[in-house]
């Protein structure tokens, strides 16, 4: 394997795709640590090290981590890539209910570009909605609870409007600047530009919580969790790698004087077919309720009596809430059919079959090809939704191993799927560059 990475180092273009995707990450990097303007950042930093570990970093730890520890610091990038990767969800599922989306899915690349513009605009309104909503609670207390400093420059002499829209323009910009930075990422280096600007957010995050664990747990305690991490990314992997095979075979036919078909392949469908975007959607979901609270809350005195703010405060509020987690873990379960049942149609696969002259042995093509593919497909997506159900939930059974919050225990809960799947397919794209020009990849 190292021989191979040296290999893809001394290749130019490849050496050049790779240095470039790194260049970007550094600058994302860099940008996750300056502070937005009009934002007291000692102040902050000094709410962080007082509330770390309070139930408000626990509730926001997920799209913290996903910023890379820019959201509770205020940062230019604080609102991180989650803008677009929401926008690209909700844009994927408007195709089932839009026909023009569906319309313009078929149509190829002209088509494609398109579906891109519509979510790049979602994600621009998107972002200025979440970063409107993270400054009102920053100014209000909301977002770094239990600190009574001041976040925004001119904050005890009253709330400064022109501070407030500054900080909300310069996060709207970062989001959309690091949106750019991916697609870039996309188009002229290694892998997936969102998926490797999340990789790092999660990877940048785990130097300080193992040594939050080494300091607060000991050395002991330190090397069971190294030890339980390397076991949690074996059962990741192996469930990531697994597939169910189905076997497909096309029909010899004749086309002018020249045979074509005959050959047998196989439909491959994956254990987690959904991949993380149930646990987005499931985390999304289940800290609006507490958003929402805080921004009623702030506006009423008397929001605090009625059953939806105890509900919220009571089961909604702490991670290790055994409602919570069945709460947490249910949701995974309900968006991973849902998400399945949208990006993978078995009709459509079916009838692309019979077009090509394909057929499952023992199986008629047409409508019983897709009872076929839909049984198989809802049989593997249980084992698929239980797995990433535990993975989630796993952090919040442990809370007491660190001192932070449960989201950010190395290894643990979204982080790890996020490293393991976006690490894996990284590594296929550089391997299949690879093979085109020396034929010897990373797996020997």
């Amino acid at each position: 394997m190292l021989s191979a990475f040296i290999s893809s180092l001394r290749t130019v273009d490849l050496r050049r795709k790779i240095l470039f995707t790194l260049g970007l990450i550094i600058i994302y990097r860099i940008g996750a640590a300056i502070p937005s303007p009009g934002v007291n950042y000692p102040n902050v930093q000094q709410c962080i090290a007082e509330v770390s570990g309070g139930d408000a970093a626990q509730i926001y730890s997920l799209i913290n981590l996903f910023s890379g520890g820019a959201l509770l610091q205020l940062s230019v990038l604080a609102v991180g890539i989650m803008p677009y990767i929401t926008a690209s969800i909700i844009v994927q599922l408007l195709t089932v209910v839009i026909p023009r989306f569906e319309q313009l899915r078929k149509e190829g690349q002209s088509g494609q570009a398109k579906m891109t513009q519509y979510t790049r605009y979602l994600a621009i309104a998107l972002a200025l909605l979440q970063s409107t909503s993270i400054v009102a609670l920053a100014a209000n207390g909301g977002l770094l609870q239990g600190c009574s400093l001041d976040i925004i420059l001119g904050q005890s002499e009253g709330l400064p409007i022109f501070n407030l829209v500054v900080i909300v323009i310069v996060m709207t910009a970062g989001a959309a600047l690091l949106m750019w930075m991916g697609e870039l990422i996309t188009e002229r280096g290694i892998g997936n530009g969102m998926s490797l600007i999340i990789f790092s957010s999660t990877a940048a995050a785990i130097p300080g919580e193992g040594k939050m664990i080494y300091d607060s747990r000991g050395p002991v305690v330190f090397a069971l969790v190294c030890a339980a991490a390397l076991a949690i990314i074996v059962g990741v992997v192996f469930v990531e790698q697994g597939q169910r095979r189905i076997p497909v075979q096309y029909a010899k036919r004749m086309v002018g004087r020249r045979m074509y078909g005959g050959t047998s392949t196989y439909l491959p469908l994956k254990v987690n077919q959904a991949g993380v975007i149930p646990v987005i959607f499931a985390s999304s979901l289940i800290y609006i309720p507490h958003l929402i609270t805080q921004l009623i809350t702030s506006s009423s005195a008397n929001a605090t009596d009625n059953w939806w703010t105890r509900f919220v405060a009571e089961y909604l509020t702490n991670p290790a809430d055994p409602v919570y987690i069945a709460i947490y873990f249910g949701l995974i379960i309900f968006f991973t059919y849902f998400y399945v049942s949208v990006t993978f149609n078995p009709d459509e696969r079916a009838d692309e079959m019979k077009k090509f002259g394909g057929f499952i042995p023992g199986i008629r093509p047409g409508k019983p090809t897709a009872d076929h593919l839909r049984y198989v497909l809802n049989r593997i997506t249980l084992p698929g939704s239980i797995y990433l159900g535990v993975i989630a939930v796993l952090p919040n059974m442990f809370l007491q191993v660190g001192s932070g919050p449960a989201q950010n225990i190395p290894f643990g809960g979204v982080g790890v799927l996020i490293l393991v799947g976006v690490g894996l397919d990284t590594v296929k794209q550089i391997e299949s560059q690879l093979m085109q020009r020396n034929y010897e990849g990373f797996l020997k």
